[in-house]
């Protein structure tokens, strides 16, 4: 049964021809496959039709301009490549239900470049997302006054799990561990000058459009909430039918 890392990577090398059955890895083929590993699920990372779920992260407006974001961060995850969806939480007094506004998100730095006061404080409508490393940083624009009374959410995809050793648990959903398999296999088979065989290459694909259709989720059609020409661009929070228009040295909320 494939449990741990050294139970996938032991399949995998037998699976890949490198070692016979009954045999036990080197400890140096062993190392290789659980980097190789590691590397594979990091690309898998990015993909969010192969991370099976999303998750929220918030922080309490402090009135700061941005809000860090990565391990140890203000946004305490590992750093995601962009943001899925992001909303203001007003909380209001005691008795009264919070308000949420969602949020246009910024995709470009290009973008961010044009708004011309960015340290203008009201309740944002836009968020832009710098993915520096190792931390990256979250802008909310219009900047959020500090207090409870607001809450800046984010929605980043979940993160998989970063394997180190040959006896961590492999925690995935079952539909994982055979894609996994098979993508390792196929690697590990480059690595070693192998050629790759045709049915350990469809296996593989099979297993990795499983995963996909068991996360493909497809938001609903939107126009885009921003837009111009030129040196003047407009952003249009669809909260509170906000918006502003930056270009030159002017801002017009």
């Amino acid at each position: 049964m494939i449990e741990s890392t050294g139970d996938l990577i032991h399949f995998a090398l037998r699976s890949a021809g490198i070692v016979g059955v009954g045999q036990t890895p080197l400890a140096d083929d062993a190392n290789t496959a659980l980097d190789m590993l590691r590397m594979l699920v990091g690309q898998w990372q990015k993909k969010r039709w192969l991370v099976w779920s999303e998750r929220d992260l918030s922080v309490v407006s402090t009135g700061a301009d941005f809000y860090t974001i990565g391990p140890g961060a203000d946004f305490d995850t590992q750093l995601p490549d962009k943001l899925h969806a992001a909303w203001a939480r007003i909380n209001p007094q005691s008795g009264q239900n919070p308000v949420d506004i969602s949020l246009s998100i910024i995709q470009a730095r290009e973008d961010w470049a044009t708004i011309g006061i960015k340290d203008l404080q009201s309740l944002p409508s836009a968020v832009f997302l710098d993915t520096s490393w190792p931390q990256g940083r979250v802008y909310f624009y219009p900047v959020a006054p500090a207090g409870a009374n607001y809450e800046l959410f984010i929605t980043v995809k979940a993160t998989l799990p970063v394997y180190t050793t040959l006896t961590d648990p492999l925690s995935l959903p079952d539909e994982y561990i055979e894609a996994l398999l098979w993508s390792l296999c196929v690697r590990l088979q480059m690595i070693y000058g192998l050629p790759a065989r045709p049915d350990h290459v469809a296996a593989m694909r099979q297993a990795v459009n499983v995963v996909q259709m068991a996360n493909t989720q497809i938001a609903t059609l939107r126009m885009p909430s921003f837009g111009g020409s030129g040196d003047v661009s407009s952003f249009v929070g669809r909260g509170l039918d906000r918006a502003w228009t930056v270009g030159g040295d002017s801002v017009l909320i």
